[in-house]
């Protein structure tokens, strides 16, 4: 198959109109079965049936989101709004996000009291760690803590998010960012492999880097490096 370039303004206006095409009907699918979720009279089995189908509605949103996110970057149309940004802000934006995932794990956050404001596209930052704190999340125990630590080293800016999970195998380490590259899990075969190809295309549309490591006594950290 043959790949045709297409300019920045055309490859973005495609973009634009796939995602109505595929974004419009879902919304409402998703308005139908919230509405059924809120109604007082269904049996046990009907409710099991409406959940799972509302679950796997917000999954394939977040599959076409990753999806279109991914072809923005592949075509070079990522575009980013830089505005100076409270770092405190965004992190407690991404946590808000995350919602029932947090539940009551414990998450640590070392942020410096002095930092000043950061330049960034606060909504894509957002975005880059949500998917960082929910792999942090999946992948470590319940009974262990995420830690967050935000750093200003010389001109740059370094945000880390740890976790005392599984860790990565060394061999895998410089594939994680790779597109549709995913770690071998027990039990799980759920995702697309595309979420931390999407963050380093973020990231790099910013001028900066991510990288995974593992933590000494188990875990793994992700270190995103912005430019101040």
């Amino acid at each position: 198959m043959q790949l045709i370039a297409m300019p920045d303004q055309v490859a973005d206006a495609f973009l634009h109109s796939i995602s109505n095409e595929l974004r419009t009907p879902l919304v409402s699918i998703q308005g139908a079965l919230s509405y059924l979720q809120q109604a007082t009279q269904t049996d046990a089995t009907q409710r099991a049936l409406i959940d799972n189908a509302a679950e796997e509605a917000a999954r394939l949103n977040r599959y076409i989101g990753n999806m279109l996110d991914m072809a923005r970057v592949e075509a070079h149309t990522l575009r980013v709004a830089v505005t100076p940004c409270d770092v405190a802000d965004v992190l407690g934006s991404a946590l808000e996000q995350l919602g029932d995932q947090v539940h009551d794990r414990r998450v640590n956050v070392d942020l410096p009291s002095n930092l000043g404001l950061v330049p960034m596209d606060f909504v894509m930052m957002v975005h880059v760690l949500v998917h960082l704190l929910d792999n942090a999340l999946k992948y470590s125990a319940p009974n262990t803590p995420i830690d967050v630590s935000v750093r200003s080293r010389g001109t740059d800016l370094e945000i880390s998010i740890g976790d005392r999970g599984i860790g990565i195998p060394h061999d895998d380490l410089a594939r994680v960012f790779d597109k549709f590259y995913r770690v071998p899990r027990p039990n799980d075969g759920m995702g697309t492999g595309l979420g931390l190809a999407i963050c380093k295309g973020i990231v790099e549309a910013h001028g900066g880097k991510i990288r995974a490591s593992n933590r000494e006594g188990g875990g793994t950290l992700v270190t995103v490096t912005l430019p101040i």
